[in-house]
């Protein structure tokens, strides 16, 4: 053997060691687990449907977490997803804000959306229909109360809903039977933001308004115990989310008492607020104020500096109302915990982790917080989700199905998702 051939078997022989003692690695074999995700529906509202920037429009529906989540479940057996888009021609739907610029004071300029919108009739509001089948079944201004209500898909309730619904059934069926006959293997439940939202953001008055009106607690729980019990039927599988607290997102936390009395501060006057219950009293730090309150309305005539000329109530959210809706929102949450644990569904904290977003937090180098515009998790109208919002959402929904049905859905990454849109 000469030293050429010497040398080539040497090294033979010493890849072959090499080879021989690399340690195997057993990667994780994606798996359904206990659930069957072939059929996959999401039983929701305004945050199902993909609103955001106080609209409903192609490019929010496209990012709304249950879109994300059918995306992940395709690796381990999930089938179609399909939602009701808008058409690119109708991309602007029900219309939208966005954000296009700001002001020298530093506050923003938003500006509604009015082109490309997607409305069949204006007297009444109705939009163009989409009856085909579909799986995301979010409905803004959806709640509880009102998921039994058949008015809710005619004319004269809800046109996210009517939207969906054929002409022949248009008012003959209400959205707890529209969302439990459709043969789902799986599904999704975050429903009844608005039984409490509705109300808060108009201040607690609602005006004679019966939409948006505090569900009563006993009518929510019985509610939502027939919705669960119809979607569970043979044995079916799920995941239940609880209920924000309204107090933790930008619409309440933005335009502060605090912020209000030191602009007030040089004509040495202070907010008074009119309160649901009592006489006209100087505002405190524990009143909240509405994002949308038009400032330059303070002083004006005395408004709102003056017990003559108080802030009106559907401007705030007073002190006591904040005790009263965070009640309601503490008891409905303890009833969805109590059906899920009864029908051993997976459950998400959305209560939890939205309060955590509220404090600031960061999700893959990602810092979100709910501060408006400039904390990526919440859209200008400050109370649904921007994309990065969804996705953060989106993963603890898979976080929950995962630990509940030994499941390995794949994790989405927030960095690749956006915030608010600048100019």
């Amino acid at each position: 053997m000469n030293l050429r051939n010497i040398k080539v078997w040497i090294y033979s022989i010493a890849l072959l060691t090499v080879v021989s003692c690399r340690p195997e690695i057993d990667l994780p074999q994606q798996s359904a687990g206990s659930a069957d995700f072939t059929k996959y529906i999401a039983i929701g509202n305004s945050l199902t449907a993909g609103y955001a920037d106080n609209g409903l429009y192609l490019e929010g529906q496209k990012v709304a977490y249950p879109n994300l989540i059918a995306e992940q479940m395709k690796a381990v057996g999930g089938g179609n997803f399909v939602s009701p888009f808008f058409t690119e021609a109708q991309a602007n739907g029900s219309g939208y804000v966005r954000l296009t610029g700001f002001n020298q004071d530093g506050s923003p300029i938003i500006t509604p959306v009015t082109d490309k919108l997607a409305y069949r009739s204006s007297t009444p509001k109705l939009l163009t229909k989409y009856t085909d089948e579909i799986q995301n079944l979010g409905v803004p201004n959806m709640s509880i109360a009102f998921s039994t209500q058949n008015i809710m898909s005619s004319t004269l309730g809800n046109m996210y809903f009517e939207r969906l619904v054929p002409d022949a059934n248009a008012g003959t069926i209400n959205y707890q039977q529209f969302a439990t006959t459709k043969n789902h293997t799986f599904f999704s439940f975050w429903l009844g933001n608005i039984d409490a939202l509705g109300w808060a953001t108009s201040g607690g008055n609602a005006e004679g308004d019966i939409t948006r009106q505090l569900t009563p607690v006993n009518a929510f729980t019985g509610l939502l115990n027939q919705f669960i019990n119809s979607l569970t039927s043979n044995g079916r599988k799920g995941v239940i989310a609880t209920i924000p607290d309204v107090s933790a997102i930008p619409f309440f936390n933005t335009v502060t008492v605090a912020a209000i009395n030191k602009a007030l501060e040089a004509n040495q006057v202070k907010l008074y607020i009119q309160p649901a219950n009592g006489l006209p009293r100087l505002a405190t730090n524990e009143d909240l104020i509405v994002l949308n309150f038009d400032r330059s309305k303070l002083g004006v005539g005395g408004y709102g500096v003056s017990p003559l000329n108080p802030m009106e109530n559907k401007y705030v959210l007073d002190k006591d109302e904040v005790a009263t809706v965070q009640q309601a929102i503490k008891s409905y949450n303890m009833a969805i915990k109590q059906v899920a644990e009864a029908k051993d569904l997976a459950f998400v904290d959305t209560y939890a982790i939205l309060n955590e977003i509220k404090k600031g937090k960061n999700f893959d180098g990602v810092e979100v917080s709910s501060e408006f515009i400039r904390g990526n998790a919440f859209s200008l109208d400050g109370v649904h989700l921007t994309p990065i919002g969804n996705a953060i959402v989106a993963n603890a929904f898979i976080d929950a199905i995962n630990v509940k049905y030994n499941s390995t859905i794949p994790k989405i990454s927030v960095a690749n998702y956006a915030g608010v849109k600048f100019p």
